[in-house]
């Protein structure tokens, strides 16, 4: 039984594993906001293009 506390204990304050997956999470939420940016962009870009071909 004691061994399956030390165990226990040695899991709960291993840290390795949350810190693998604050940075994922970090380079998850980095890459939503460039493909939100990038989304804007190309929207705005789109419509300019638009604007151009017409005027001429």
């Amino acid at each position: 039984m004691q061994h399956i506390i030390a165990q226990a204990k040695r899991f709960v304050r291993d840290e390795d594993g949350v810190t693998a997956i604050e940075y994922g999470l970090i380079a998850s939420l980095i890459a939503v906001a460039i493909i939100v940016a990038v989304t804007a962009v190309g929207t705005k870009l789109s419509a300019l293009f638009t604007t151009v071909a017409s005027d001429l």
